[in-house]
């Protein structure tokens, strides 16, 4: 047994230092030298055979297992082949057309900015008197007085609002008057009959100032609807003709700009006589627009308000005079559905 144990210890004497470069085990490898397999299996089974073993293979990096790569082997990207990118998988495909996609968002805010840089330039260029307009003296008068009209019959409307607030609480007080009088009737038999008189009385003029608040409503509506929806749509339109024409003239000045120079190339005089031909042709079609609807405005304008004035001085005219019936037949002619002041809608047994 010592025999044994002294073989083992001179074995290991033999052995090379771990320090040496030639039969050092290195961090990362995965292989195990078989010199030390074999020297372990000898000092265990203690037979000379393995002792043998262990001391004929030294250590050396030549006996290390190679490293090896086990993921998956790699094949050539084709056309479909799908990628990773920030997690998503797309295909080439997919990032052609997203380039395609960039590319042309990318030329739209190029041309968005460039044609908002001239048309800010022509706009001081015009205030500073550097630059030419192009004028359209008829169409601008016509412009210029609708919207005036329309600041004027924003006016009438204000005040016809203002008028018929005020008449409602001098209905609602009327109303208020004629339930007190009905209420002293009751508890006065001496002045009965005139608390009475006074009270129908109220009550008449109740009934007669609802109606006149329908015809004053209807009237608000209808100019309400011409001055914030007919004549807007129509100055929506002008909006654009306006902005149209900045961008013609900048174009136009672009144009008269590039002409004396004889050093620019071609394709970029090309260009800018196409941009003007194109913002010539919008600038002329909403002209005409314009021009349209500002005619089927007029007259739609004038058969609204000869409908509603006649309505107006009828209906403030029977109901000041005392003319109940001239009041409801006002109304009827102008199809406005009469709202009786006492109707007070029945239980829903006798519905």
């Amino acid at each position: 047994m010592a025999e044994r144990e002294r073989s083992i210890h001179e074995m290991l004497k033999d052995t090379p230092s771990m320090n040496d470069s030639c039969g050092a085990v290195h961090t990362g490898t995965e292989g195990v030298s078989l010199g030390a397999i074999g020297g372990g299996i000898g000092g265990l089974s203690g037979s000379s055979s393995s002792h043998s073993i262990g001391a004929a293979i030294p250590l050396n990096t030549s006996s290390n297992l190679p490293l090896r790569n086990h993921s998956a082997p790699t094949t050539p990207m084709s056309p479909t082949t799908s990628q990773t990118s920030n997690g998503y998988l797309t295909s080439t495909d997919g990032s052609s057309s997203l380039i395609r996609t960039s590319a042309s968002k990318i030329d739209s805010i190029k041309n968005w900015s460039i044609s908002t840089y001239k048309c800010t330039r022509q706009i001081m260029l015009e205030k500073l008197g550097k630059s030419q307009r192009t004028v359209d003296s008829e169409l601008e008068a016509q412009i210029e007085q609708l919207r005036e009209t329309q600041r004027k019959y924003l006016s009438i409307l204000r005040l016809t609002r203002a008028f018929s607030s005020h008449f409602q609480h001098v209905v609602v007080t009327q109303q208020s008057l004629a339930d007190a009088f009905a209420d002293l009737a009751q508890k006065n038999p001496e002045l009965q009959k005139e608390f009475i008189c006074n009270s129908e009385t109220q009550r008449n003029l109740t009934k007669n100032g609802e109606l006149l608040l329908n015809a004053l409503n209807f009237f608000i509506s209808s100019v309400n609807t011409l001055c914030n929806k007919t004549i807007d749509d129509t100055l929506l339109t002008i909006r654009q003709y306006e902005t149209a024409r900045i961008e013609f003239d900048a174009y136009r000045m672009d144009l008269e700009n590039t002409k004396p120079e004889i050093t620019q190339a071609a394709s970029t005089l090309e260009e800018t006589q196409r941009s003007y031909a194109h913002h010539k042709d919008l600038y002329e079609k909403l002209r005409g627009d314009v021009a349209i609807k500002m005619q089927f405005l007029d007259e739609n304008r004038i058969k609204v308000m000869h409908k509603q004035l006649i309505l107006l001085h009828n209906a403030i005219a029977a109901y000041f005079s005392g003319n109940a019936m001239a009041l409801e037949s006002t109304l009827k002619q102008f199809n406005i559905k009469l709202k009786s002041p006492n109707n007070v809608s029945g239980s829903w047994l006798e519905q």
